[in-house]
């Protein structure tokens, strides 16, 4: 897969900063949590991964509302 660009997640969240803050929570959940990923694998890194749902609008800003840690 082509790799993802910060320019493709700000398309779908507000700033930069709230783009580090949704892609850091959604990876931790991945990688820790093993919450089920939004998209293939393809051998990525949860940062990665998390970076992807993003782009492809399947992750967004509400995933900071939540408790879940």
């Amino acid at each position: 897969m082509a790799r993802v660009t910060v320019e493709d997640c700000l398309d779908k969240v507000d700033n930069r900063f709230e783009l580090i803050m949704v892609a850091s929570k959604r990876a931790r959940q991945i990688a820790n949590d093993g919450a089920e990923m939004m998209v293939e694998e393809d051998n990525d890194k949860p940062t990665v991964i998390a970076l992807r749902e993003i782009a492809e609008g399947k992750i967004n800003a509400s995933i900071l509302e939540s408790n879940e840690e």
